[in-house]
């Protein structure tokens, strides 16, 4: 049976005065815990970290601009298969000669 990854929906509002929209950025599941005891989450990229409890997501670390934002709107979504296409990161990536 796959193990099934849990992710969360984090709402980034838009600059302030910018009109911009708000961004929506998805966390997976780290093995850490954050200050207030529960699991830290992260983007892919690893831009953004929050602890989340119920649907508000505290800011542990945040893009430029973001940190201005203690709090955030989280929102669970559906579990899902880890990617698989993902390459281990100790696999060697192969280069062609050009």
């Amino acid at each position: 049976m796959k193990r099934l990854e849990r992710r969360y929906a984090v709402t980034l509002p838009g600059a302030i005065g910018g009109h911009a929209p708000p961004a929506v950025v998805v966390v997976h599941a780290t093995e850490a815990v954050g200050p207030g005891g529960s699991l830290v989450w992260e983007s892919v990229d690893g831009d953004l970290r929050v602890e989340i409890t119920g649907e508000v997501a505290t800011v542990l670390a945040a893009p430029a601009g973001t940190q201005r934002h203690p709090c955030l709107h989280a929102v669970s979504l559906p579990p899902r298969a880890p990617d698989v296409r993902r390459a281990p990161a100790d696999r060697p990536v192969a280069h062609s000669g050009g």
